[in-house]
C-alpha cells in the first residue's frame, strides 16, 4: 500500500515511535508558547519539556522492552526443553505480535515433536517387546523340554519372527520416505486387472495364514467380503504401482480390521481430472470414524479407534499405527491427497493421484 506514510501499518513501531517524536515535538513548541505568553524563563521550559518527554519515552520504551524480555525468557525455556511456557500478548496488532505468534507457534511444534518422539520411543519399545517375548517364551519351552520342536512350535516362532520383520520393514519404509530417498517409478498402467491383482493377493494371504498381511501387521478376519468396482472397465492410470500397492494394501487392511462380521470392504476406482489421473475409495460398514478424530488418523503410531471398535493396531493384530502413515506418505509422493471422507455408513477414505506431470 503506496502513499505519503509510506505502507505504515497504524499499530507498527515505526508508527509509535514517529507519533512518540511528533508529541514531543508538539510539548517543545506548546511549552514555548506559554513561555512566550507568561514570560516564564526558558530554562524552565526546557526541565519541562525534557522531563515530559522522558516520561513519554520511558512509558513507549517499556512496552516495546517488555515483551522483548518475556521473549527472551520464553525462548531459553524453550531452549532448555520446557515446552509449555508462552509468550503473552499475541494479540498485539505490531511486529512485536506477529514475533510473540511466530514464537508460541514454534513452541507448540516442538511440543507436538517431542511428543511425538515420546510416543514414538513407547510405542515400537511395545511392538518389540511383544513379539520378541512370544518368540523367547517359544524357544525357552523347546530349550527346557516343555514342548518339542515339531513343525507347529516352529511356525509359531516363526510367526513372532515374521511379526518383527513387518514391523523394521514398516520403519524402514517410513524412514526412507521422511528421508526422500525413495525414487518414484510411475508408469501408465491398467487400473482393472493391478487392483484386482492387489485384492487376489489379500484374499490369498488371508486364506493361507489366517490374516491380510500388509506394513501395519496382520489379522486373522477372513469372513469380509472385498469387492472392486473399477468404471470405466478399461480405466488407466500414471503411478509408482509398488507405491500405490502400498496405500491400497494398508487402507484394505484397515477397513477389513474394523468391519463387521461378514461385511464387505470396496475399493472403488474413477478418472480424475487430469489425463491419467486417479481417484481411489476404499469404503468398509464398520463404525467409521469421528469427525474430530479425521486430521489424526494419519499420523504416525496413532491408533485411535474407530467409534466402538477396538484401537488401531490393538489386540490380536500385531498392528503398529505406520500402516496409513505409509499410505499417506506413498500418496505425498506422488503429489497427491488423502483424507476421510464423509459417508452415510461406515469409514470412506479417499485418495487423489495426479496422474501425468503437467508440461
Amino acid at each position: 500500500m503506496s502513499g505519503p506514510f509510506g505502507g505504515l501499518q497504524p499499530f507498527s513501531i515505526k508508527t509509535k515511535l514517529g507519533a512518540l517524536v511528533v508529541v514531543s515535538v508538539f510539548i517543545t513548541t506548546g511549552l514555548l508558547l506559554v513561555a512566550m505568553k507568561t514570560e516564564t524563563e526558558l530554562r524552565f521550559i526546557t526541565v519541562f519539556s525534557v522531563i515530559a518527554t522522558l516520561l513519554i519515552t520511558q512509558f513507549v520504551a517499556h512496552s516495546l522492552t517488555a515483551p522483548l524480555d518475556e521473549m527472551n525468557a520464553v525462548a531459553r525455556a524453550v531452549s532448555h526443553g520446557d515446552y509449555t511456557r508462552r509468550v503473552r500478548g499475541a494479540d498485539r496488532r505490531d511486529e512485536l505480535g506477529d514475533v510473540a505468534s511466530t514464537i508460541n507457534r514454534m513452541a507448540d511444534d516442538l511440543e507436538a515433536q517431542d511428543r511425538q518422539r515420546k510416543e514414538l520411543v513407547a510405542n515400537v519399545s511395545h511392538e518389540l517387546r511383544t513379539p520378541i517375548a512370544g518368540l523367547r517364551a517359544v524357544l525357552e519351552n523347546v530349550v527346557d523340554g516343555v514342548s518339542a520342536a515339531d513343525p507347529e512350535t516352529m511356525r509359531t516362532a516363526l510367526k513372532q519372527t515374521e511379526r518383527l520383520g513387518r514391523l523394521v520393514d514398516t520403519l524402514l519404509d517410513l524412514s526412507r520416505l521422511d528421508n526422500g530417498v525413495v525414487p518414484l517409478k510411475a508408469r501408465r498402467f491398467e487400473v482393472w486387472p493391478y487392483l484386482s491383482g492387489v485384492l487376489k493377493e489379500a484374499n490369498m494371504v488371508a486364506s493361507a495364514r489366517g490374516g491380510i498381511a500388509s506394513g501395519s501387521g496382520s489379522h486373522t478376519r477372513t469372513d469380509v467380503h472385498l469387492h472392486l468396482d473399477v468404471s470405466p472397465p478399461e480405466l488407466t492410470a500414471h503411478a509408482d504401482q509398488e507405491r500405490l500397492h502400498q496405500v491400497v494394501a494398508n487402507l484394505i487392511d484397515n477397513a477389513v480390521k474394523h468391519s463387521p462380521p461378514h461385511g464387505r470392504v470396496t475399493v472403488r476406482a474413477r478418472r480424475g481430472f487430469s489425463p491419467e489421473s486417479l481417484d481411489l475409495e476404499v469404503l468398509d460398514e464398520g463404525p467409521g470414524i469421528p469427525e474430530s478424530e479425521w486430521h489424526r488418523v494419519f499420523e504416525r503410531f496413532n491408533r485411535g479407534s474407530h467409534a466402538g471398535a477396538p484401537a488401531h493396531g490393538q489386540g490380536n493384530d500385531g498392528g503398529t499405527g505406520l500402516g496409513l502413515a505409509i499410505a499417506r506418505w506413498a500418496v505425498d509422493l506422488h503429489g497427491g491427497h488423502i483424507g476421510v471422507a464423509e459417508s452415510p455408513r461406515g469409514c470412506r477414505i479417499q485418495v487423489t493421484l495426479p496422474g501425468l506431470p503437467e508440461v
